[in-house]
Protein backbone atom coordinates (compact mmCIF):
# COMPACT_ATOMS: atom_id res chain seq x y z
CA UNK A 1 0.00 0.00 0.00
CA UNK A 2 1.30 3.45 -0.91
CA UNK A 3 1.39 6.22 1.68
CA UNK A 4 2.49 9.84 1.39
CA UNK A 5 4.15 12.00 4.06
CA UNK A 6 4.96 15.71 3.70
CA UNK A 7 7.22 18.06 5.66
CA UNK A 8 8.19 21.69 5.23
CA UNK A 9 11.16 23.91 6.03
CA UNK A 10 11.76 27.66 5.91
CA UNK A 11 14.82 29.80 5.27
CA UNK A 12 16.52 32.26 7.61
CA UNK A 13 14.47 35.16 6.24
CA UNK A 14 11.10 33.76 7.26
CA UNK A 15 9.71 36.10 9.96
CA UNK A 16 9.22 33.31 12.51
CA UNK A 17 12.78 32.12 11.93
CA UNK A 18 14.08 35.67 12.20
CA UNK A 19 12.63 35.72 15.70
CA UNK A 20 14.15 32.35 16.57
CA UNK A 21 17.57 33.51 15.41
CA UNK A 22 17.46 36.74 17.38
CA UNK A 23 16.34 34.85 20.50
CA UNK A 24 19.16 32.32 20.16
CA UNK A 25 21.72 35.02 19.37
CA UNK A 26 20.78 36.69 22.66
CA UNK A 27 21.08 33.35 24.47
CA UNK A 28 24.54 32.75 22.97
CA UNK A 29 25.71 36.24 23.91
CA UNK A 30 24.64 35.70 27.52
CA UNK A 31 26.25 32.24 27.74
CA UNK A 32 29.46 33.59 26.20
CA UNK A 33 30.05 35.82 29.24
CA UNK A 34 28.07 33.91 31.87
CA UNK A 35 27.56 30.16 31.30
CA UNK A 36 25.07 30.09 34.17
CA UNK A 37 22.75 32.58 32.52
CA UNK A 38 19.04 31.87 32.81
CA UNK A 39 17.36 32.98 29.62
CA UNK A 40 13.83 32.81 28.22
CA UNK A 41 13.70 35.18 25.25
CA UNK A 42 10.85 35.71 22.77
CA UNK A 43 10.57 38.08 19.82
CA UNK A 44 7.82 39.42 17.60
CA UNK A 45 8.57 41.08 14.29
CA UNK A 46 6.33 42.96 11.88
CA UNK A 47 6.58 45.81 9.39
CA UNK A 48 9.45 48.03 10.52
CA UNK A 49 9.32 46.80 14.12
CA UNK A 50 10.97 44.21 16.38
CA UNK A 51 9.81 43.55 19.95
CA UNK A 52 12.15 41.57 22.23
CA UNK A 53 10.66 40.30 25.49
CA UNK A 54 12.49 38.16 27.99
CA UNK A 55 13.13 36.98 31.48
CA UNK A 56 16.90 36.94 31.88
CA UNK A 57 19.08 36.51 34.94
CA UNK A 58 22.72 36.97 33.88
CA UNK A 59 25.98 38.68 34.70
CA UNK A 60 26.62 39.25 31.00
CA UNK A 61 26.66 42.77 29.61
CA UNK A 62 24.99 42.58 26.20
CA UNK A 63 23.92 45.33 23.82
CA UNK A 64 20.71 43.58 22.82
CA UNK A 65 19.64 46.20 20.29
CA UNK A 66 23.00 46.14 18.47
CA UNK A 67 23.02 42.33 18.50
CA UNK A 68 19.53 42.10 17.00
CA UNK A 69 20.38 44.60 14.27
CA UNK A 70 23.50 42.62 13.38
CA UNK A 71 21.55 39.35 13.04
CA UNK A 72 18.91 40.96 10.82
CA UNK A 73 21.28 42.92 8.59
CA UNK A 74 24.41 40.75 8.39
CA UNK A 75 23.24 37.17 8.94
CA UNK A 76 19.78 37.23 7.38
CA UNK A 77 20.56 40.08 4.92
CA UNK A 78 17.49 42.20 5.52
CA UNK A 79 19.60 45.33 5.12
CA UNK A 80 17.67 47.54 2.71
CA UNK A 81 14.10 48.68 3.17
CA UNK A 82 13.88 49.54 -0.53
CA UNK A 83 15.16 46.17 -1.78
CA UNK A 84 14.00 43.71 0.86
CA UNK A 85 11.16 45.57 2.58
CA UNK A 86 12.90 45.48 5.97
CA UNK A 87 16.24 46.59 7.40
CA UNK A 88 17.99 45.80 10.65
CA UNK A 89 19.75 49.13 10.39
CA UNK A 90 16.69 51.31 10.88
CA UNK A 91 13.81 49.16 12.17
CA UNK A 92 12.26 50.11 15.50
CA UNK A 93 13.35 47.86 18.38
CA UNK A 94 11.47 47.68 21.69
CA UNK A 95 12.93 45.85 24.71
CA UNK A 96 10.68 44.40 27.44
CA UNK A 97 12.95 43.00 30.16
CA UNK A 98 12.41 41.11 33.42
CA UNK A 99 14.34 38.61 35.56
CA UNK A 100 13.51 34.96 36.12
CA UNK A 101 11.07 34.20 38.93
CA UNK A 102 12.98 33.33 42.13
CA UNK A 103 10.37 30.62 42.78
CA UNK A 104 11.46 28.84 39.58
CA UNK A 105 15.16 29.49 40.19
CA UNK A 106 14.93 27.94 43.65
CA UNK A 107 14.04 24.55 42.20
CA UNK A 108 16.39 24.73 39.22
CA UNK A 109 19.38 25.71 41.36
CA UNK A 110 19.09 22.46 43.29
CA UNK A 111 19.18 20.37 40.08
CA UNK A 112 15.48 19.98 39.37
CA UNK A 113 13.60 20.52 36.14
CA UNK A 114 12.62 24.08 35.23
CA UNK A 115 9.06 23.01 34.56
CA UNK A 116 6.83 20.02 34.02
CA UNK A 117 6.31 18.75 30.49
CA UNK A 118 6.82 16.01 27.95
CA UNK A 119 9.64 15.90 25.40
CA UNK A 120 10.15 13.60 22.43
CA UNK A 121 13.12 12.30 20.51
CA UNK A 122 12.92 10.43 17.22
CA UNK A 123 15.26 8.66 14.81
CA UNK A 124 14.88 6.50 11.71
CA UNK A 125 17.28 4.70 9.40
CA UNK A 126 15.93 6.37 6.23
CA UNK A 127 19.19 8.25 5.64
CA UNK A 128 22.65 8.87 7.09
CA UNK A 129 21.31 11.67 9.30
CA UNK A 130 18.81 9.27 10.93
CA UNK A 131 16.02 11.71 10.09
CA UNK A 132 12.66 11.28 8.36
CA UNK A 133 13.29 11.82 4.66
CA UNK A 134 10.59 14.49 4.07
CA UNK A 135 12.02 16.95 6.62
CA UNK A 136 15.60 16.01 5.71
CA UNK A 137 15.06 16.95 2.05
CA UNK A 138 12.95 20.00 2.89
CA UNK A 139 15.84 21.35 5.00
CA UNK A 140 18.40 20.64 2.26
CA UNK A 141 16.28 22.50 -0.30
CA UNK A 142 15.85 25.47 2.04
CA UNK A 143 19.60 25.55 2.72
CA UNK A 144 20.25 25.45 -1.01
CA UNK A 145 17.91 28.42 -1.55
CA UNK A 146 19.93 30.41 0.96
CA UNK A 147 23.22 29.28 -0.62
CA UNK A 148 22.35 30.30 -4.19
CA UNK A 149 21.10 33.66 -2.93
CA UNK A 150 24.17 34.44 -0.81
CA UNK A 151 26.61 33.25 -3.51
CA UNK A 152 24.79 35.42 -6.06
CA UNK A 153 24.03 32.40 -8.23
CA UNK A 154 20.38 33.49 -8.24
CA UNK A 155 20.70 37.19 -7.38
CA UNK A 156 17.00 37.91 -7.81
CA UNK A 157 16.07 35.80 -4.76
CA UNK A 158 15.47 37.47 -1.38
CA UNK A 159 15.79 36.06 2.16
CA UNK A 160 12.34 34.59 2.84
CA UNK A 161 11.47 31.19 1.37
CA UNK A 162 9.68 27.93 2.14
CA UNK A 163 10.16 24.39 0.90
CA UNK A 164 7.92 21.34 1.17
CA UNK A 165 8.57 17.74 0.18
CA UNK A 166 6.14 14.83 -0.12
CA UNK A 167 7.65 11.33 -0.07
CA UNK A 168 5.91 8.24 -1.40
CA UNK A 169 6.38 5.11 0.71
CA UNK A 170 5.36 1.49 0.31
CA UNK A 171 5.76 -1.57 2.54
CA UNK A 172 9.52 -1.60 1.95
CA UNK A 173 10.14 2.05 2.76
CA UNK A 174 10.72 5.21 0.73
CA UNK A 175 10.04 4.92 -2.99
CA UNK A 176 10.34 8.38 -4.54
CA UNK A 177 9.73 12.10 -4.19
CA UNK A 178 6.12 12.69 -5.15
CA UNK A 179 5.80 16.49 -4.78
CA UNK A 180 8.08 19.48 -4.21
CA UNK A 181 6.87 22.96 -3.34
CA UNK A 182 9.18 26.00 -3.37
CA UNK A 183 8.09 29.57 -2.63
CA UNK A 184 10.82 32.21 -2.57
CA UNK A 185 10.48 35.98 -2.33
CA UNK A 186 12.12 37.75 -5.25
CA UNK A 187 12.78 41.12 -6.79
CA UNK A 188 9.83 42.58 -8.65
CA UNK A 189 11.23 42.66 -12.17
CA UNK A 190 11.96 38.95 -12.65
CA UNK A 191 9.65 36.82 -14.76
CA UNK A 192 8.14 33.74 -13.17
CA UNK A 193 9.28 31.58 -16.09
CA UNK A 194 12.93 32.51 -15.53
CA UNK A 195 12.59 32.09 -11.77
CA UNK A 196 11.02 28.64 -12.08
CA UNK A 197 13.56 27.46 -14.62
CA UNK A 198 16.57 28.48 -12.54
CA UNK A 199 15.20 27.21 -9.24
CA UNK A 200 14.67 23.81 -10.85
CA UNK A 201 18.23 23.81 -12.23
CA UNK A 202 20.13 25.36 -9.32
CA UNK A 203 18.09 24.32 -6.26
CA UNK A 204 15.96 21.25 -6.88
CA UNK A 205 18.16 19.25 -9.24
CA UNK A 206 21.34 19.27 -7.10
CA UNK A 207 19.45 18.04 -4.03
CA UNK A 208 16.87 15.50 -5.21
CA UNK A 209 17.63 14.59 -8.82
CA UNK A 210 18.13 10.90 -7.94
CA UNK A 211 14.74 10.71 -6.23
CA UNK A 212 12.47 12.46 -8.73
CA UNK A 213 10.93 11.05 -11.90
CA UNK A 214 8.68 12.17 -14.72
CA UNK A 215 5.65 11.93 -12.44
CA UNK A 216 7.07 14.13 -9.69
CA UNK A 217 4.93 17.25 -9.23
CA UNK A 218 6.86 20.52 -8.79
CA UNK A 219 5.24 23.78 -7.69
CA UNK A 220 7.40 26.91 -7.69
CA UNK A 221 5.78 30.11 -6.41
CA UNK A 222 2.33 28.63 -7.10
CA UNK A 223 0.56 31.93 -6.31
CA UNK A 224 2.28 33.46 -9.35
CA UNK A 225 4.65 35.81 -7.54
CA UNK A 226 6.13 36.44 -4.11
CA UNK A 227 7.01 40.13 -4.12
CA UNK A 228 5.40 41.58 -0.98
CA UNK A 229 8.20 40.51 1.28
CA UNK A 230 7.99 39.21 4.82
CA UNK A 231 8.21 40.56 7.49
CA UNK A 232 6.73 43.45 5.53
CA UNK A 233 3.82 41.20 4.57
CA UNK A 234 3.40 39.11 7.71
CA UNK A 235 4.15 38.92 11.43
CA UNK A 236 6.78 36.62 12.96
CA UNK A 237 7.04 35.04 16.40
CA UNK A 238 9.63 32.99 18.26
CA UNK A 239 8.64 29.33 18.83
CA UNK A 240 6.09 29.14 15.98
CA UNK A 241 8.04 26.66 13.83
CA UNK A 242 8.41 23.78 16.29
CA UNK A 243 7.62 21.08 13.71
CA UNK A 244 10.18 22.54 11.30
CA UNK A 245 12.64 22.51 14.21
CA UNK A 246 12.08 18.82 14.97
CA UNK A 247 10.91 15.97 12.74
CA UNK A 248 8.54 17.51 10.24
CA UNK A 249 5.44 16.02 11.80
CA UNK A 250 6.64 12.41 11.59
CA UNK A 251 7.78 12.13 15.20
CA UNK A 252 5.53 13.57 17.88
CA UNK A 253 6.19 16.80 19.74
CA UNK A 254 5.50 18.01 23.26
CA UNK A 255 4.34 21.55 23.95
CA UNK A 256 7.81 23.03 24.46
CA UNK A 257 9.89 24.94 21.89
CA UNK A 258 13.64 25.56 21.88
CA UNK A 259 14.97 28.91 20.70
CA UNK A 260 15.83 31.52 23.29
CA UNK A 261 15.77 29.04 26.20
CA UNK A 262 18.89 28.19 28.20
CA UNK A 263 19.54 24.46 28.84
CA UNK A 264 18.10 24.49 32.36
CA UNK A 265 14.76 24.40 30.52
CA UNK A 266 13.99 20.74 29.85
CA UNK A 267 11.92 21.84 26.87
CA UNK A 268 15.26 22.14 25.15
CA UNK A 269 17.76 19.94 26.99
CA UNK A 270 15.47 16.93 27.46
CA UNK A 271 14.38 17.06 23.81
CA UNK A 272 18.06 17.02 22.86
CA UNK A 273 18.89 14.02 25.04
CA UNK A 274 15.78 12.19 23.80
CA UNK A 275 17.00 12.65 20.22
CA UNK A 276 20.49 11.53 21.28
CA UNK A 277 19.11 8.34 22.79
CA UNK A 278 16.79 7.57 19.87
CA UNK A 279 19.58 8.10 17.35
CA UNK A 280 22.04 5.87 19.21
CA UNK A 281 19.38 3.18 19.56
CA UNK A 282 18.66 3.13 15.81
CA UNK A 283 22.37 3.35 14.95
CA UNK A 284 22.93 0.22 17.05
CA UNK A 285 20.58 -1.56 14.57
CA UNK A 286 18.36 -3.02 17.26
CA UNK A 287 15.43 -1.30 15.51
CA UNK A 288 14.73 0.67 12.34
CA UNK A 289 13.03 3.62 13.99
CA UNK A 290 12.56 4.78 17.53
CA UNK A 291 10.62 7.42 19.43
CA UNK A 292 11.30 8.29 23.05
CA UNK A 293 9.08 10.30 25.38
CA UNK A 294 10.51 11.80 28.58
CA UNK A 295 8.24 13.45 31.15
CA UNK A 296 9.42 15.79 33.92
CA UNK A 297 7.88 17.43 36.99
CA UNK A 298 8.93 20.90 38.10
CA UNK A 299 11.85 20.84 40.57
CA UNK A 300 12.16 17.05 40.25
CA UNK A 301 15.50 15.88 38.84
CA UNK A 302 14.67 12.50 37.31
CA UNK A 303 11.99 12.03 34.63
CA UNK A 304 8.71 10.74 36.00
CA UNK A 305 8.36 8.44 33.00
CA UNK A 306 10.34 7.04 30.05
CA UNK A 307 8.40 5.65 27.10
CA UNK A 308 9.96 3.96 24.05
CA UNK A 309 8.16 3.02 20.82
CA UNK A 310 9.99 1.25 18.00
CA UNK A 311 6.83 0.86 15.88
CA UNK A 312 7.22 -2.90 15.63
CA UNK A 313 10.72 -2.70 14.10
CA UNK A 314 12.54 -3.75 17.29
CA UNK A 315 14.87 -6.77 17.21
CA UNK A 316 15.08 -6.87 21.01
CA UNK A 317 12.35 -6.20 23.56
CA UNK A 318 11.31 -2.62 24.13
CA UNK A 319 11.47 -3.35 27.86
CA UNK A 320 15.18 -4.14 27.56
CA UNK A 321 15.75 -0.85 25.71
CA UNK A 322 14.03 1.07 28.52
CA UNK A 323 16.06 -0.85 31.12
CA UNK A 324 19.27 -0.02 29.24
CA UNK A 325 18.39 3.67 29.31
CA UNK A 326 17.61 3.61 33.04
CA UNK A 327 20.77 1.69 33.89
CA UNK A 328 23.20 3.79 31.85
CA UNK A 329 21.85 7.36 31.62
CA UNK A 330 21.10 9.71 34.51
CA UNK A 331 18.66 11.98 32.58
CA UNK A 332 18.56 14.67 35.28
CA UNK A 333 18.81 18.20 33.82
CA UNK A 334 22.23 18.63 35.47
CA UNK A 335 23.55 15.40 33.91
CA UNK A 336 22.10 16.22 30.49
CA UNK A 337 23.73 19.67 30.50
CA UNK A 338 27.12 18.19 31.42
CA UNK A 339 26.86 15.22 29.04
CA UNK A 340 25.98 17.38 26.03
CA UNK A 341 28.03 20.45 27.07
CA UNK A 342 24.98 22.67 26.77
CA UNK A 343 26.24 25.75 28.61
CA UNK A 344 28.48 26.87 25.77
CA UNK A 345 27.19 29.33 23.14
CA UNK A 346 26.11 27.25 20.13
CA UNK A 347 22.44 27.89 19.61
CA UNK A 348 22.17 30.51 16.87
CA UNK A 349 23.14 27.94 14.24
CA UNK A 350 20.34 25.62 15.41
CA UNK A 351 17.66 28.26 14.82
CA UNK A 352 17.57 27.46 11.09
CA UNK A 353 17.27 24.15 9.20
CA UNK A 354 16.41 22.02 12.20
CA UNK A 355 17.88 21.19 15.59
CA UNK A 356 18.37 17.55 14.59
CA UNK A 357 20.13 15.69 11.80
CA UNK A 358 23.08 18.10 12.01
CA UNK A 359 26.78 17.24 12.24
CA UNK A 360 27.84 20.18 14.42
CA UNK A 361 26.08 19.58 17.76
CA UNK A 362 26.74 17.22 20.66
CA UNK A 363 23.28 15.63 20.79
CA UNK A 364 23.95 14.04 17.40
CA UNK A 365 26.96 12.07 18.73
CA UNK A 366 26.96 8.31 18.26
CA UNK A 367 29.06 7.44 21.29
CA UNK A 368 26.53 5.18 23.03
CA UNK A 369 25.89 2.70 20.22
CA UNK A 370 27.87 0.01 22.04
CA UNK A 371 25.68 0.46 25.12
CA UNK A 372 22.51 -0.33 23.21
CA UNK A 373 24.03 -3.23 21.28
CA UNK A 374 24.06 -5.04 24.64
CA UNK A 375 20.28 -4.79 25.00
CA UNK A 376 18.60 -8.19 24.76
Amino acid sequence: MKTYISSESVTCGHPDKMCDQISDAILDACLEEDPNSRVACECMITTGTLIISWEITTQAKVNYTKLARDVISNKIWYNSTDRTGFSGDDCGIHLLINTQSPDIAMGVDTGGAWDQGIMFGYATDENEAFMPMPIYLAHRLAERLEYVREKNILPYLLPDAKSQVTIEYDETGMVRVDTIVISNQHIEDISQDILKDWIQKEVIAPIVWKLIDSDTIIHINPTGKFHIWWPKGDCGLTWRKIIVDTYGGVGRHGWGAFSGKDPSKVDRSAAYIARYLAKNIVASWICNKCEIQLAYAIWVAQPVSIYVDCFGTEKVSVESIVDTIKENFDLSPKWIIEKLDLKKPQYLKTATYGHFGRDDVSWEMLDSVAVFKKAK
